[in-house]
């Protein structure tokens, strides 16, 4: 892990390969950790930034009044600071967003976008009453054991044929959350309305979900696809929330495949 200070935040990150840049955006609970099978997998062919986000992993936590605009512009620095121009960046859930954000704040930034089991922001995608009780909720697990908080979010990540490795891997991520972190995304999150900015979006742009996701269901990935233009969708069969990590070899040759595509 290498680390840098970005706007007074000691920001952590993983870097490896060669070739055009690749930046991923984990989501919310989590941290670089989760993109292992992509950074050993794609890294043949392209320079790979994992970061953990502020308030997640070897990051620190950033004040509780951090909404999606910060987020985005911390990411901007740490580009900048490391030196990578023109990225493809690719967000999981919250990432997603954040992906969606960082475009609508620096839109000659990103080559081309990757949107993975994403909203339009909580307030963008889902019913006021689902975005209501999810910040609810999220808030009071934030101050749970983290053995209570991993039993309540891993059924909603995977399905039940997920590899018992995967799904411990994830658990012990899980585990190692911010509860400052943690509060500050529910918030952010829940007050991300992108809707707006999706039909602004002119780079490539490839939407991958898992047909069985419980927290970011097809008529989601439908309503974004319907909105940003020449966007292509993709379902993967069978897989949940976290399809990176349920079917990383399909996921891994979508996202390679896509990302050639766009290099013509």
């Amino acid at each position: 892990m290498h680390e840098v200070n970005v706007r007074g935040l000691r920001i952590a990150f993983e870097r490896k390969g060669e070739g055009p840049p690749l930046v991923l955006l984990h989501g919310a609970l989590s941290d670089s950790r989760m993109w292992r099978r992509q950074l050993d997998d794609l890294s043949p062919d392209f320079t790979m930034v994992a970061w953990d986000a502020p308030g997640c992993g070897a990051s620190a936590d950033p004040p509780e009044s951090f909404r999606l605009p910060e987020y985005a512009e911390c990411l901007a620095a740490l580009l900048q600071e490391i030196g990578l121009t023109r990225p493809h960046v690719l967000g999981l859930s919250f990432g997603g967003g954040l992906a969606m954000e960082f475009y609508r704040r620096y839109p000659a930034m990103p080559r081309s976008l990757v949107l993975v089991s994403a909203y339009a922001g909580w307030a963008g995608s889902l019913p006021p009453e689902v975005v209501e009780e999810r910040l609810r909720t999220g808030l009071q697990q934030s101050e749970w054991p983290p053995d209570q908080v991993v039993e309540a979010w891993l059924p909603t990540l995977f399905t039940d044929s997920t590899p018992a490795d995967v799904v411990r891997e994830t658990a012990t991520i899980l585990s190692e959350f911010h509860p400052a972190g943690m509060r500050a995304m529910l918030h952010a999150f829940a007050e991300a309305d992108l809707l707006d900015m999706l039909p602004t979006v002119e780079v490539p742009t490839l939407l991958v979900y898992g047909e069985a996701d419980q927290r970011s269901p097809l008529n989601v990935a439908e309503a974004l696809h319907a909105k940003i233009p020449a966007s292509t969708l993709v379902i993967i069969p069978g897989a949940g929330h976290d399809c990176s990590l349920e079917a990383p070899e399909l996921f891994n040759a979508l996202v390679r495949d896509f990302l050639r595509s766009t290099e013509h």
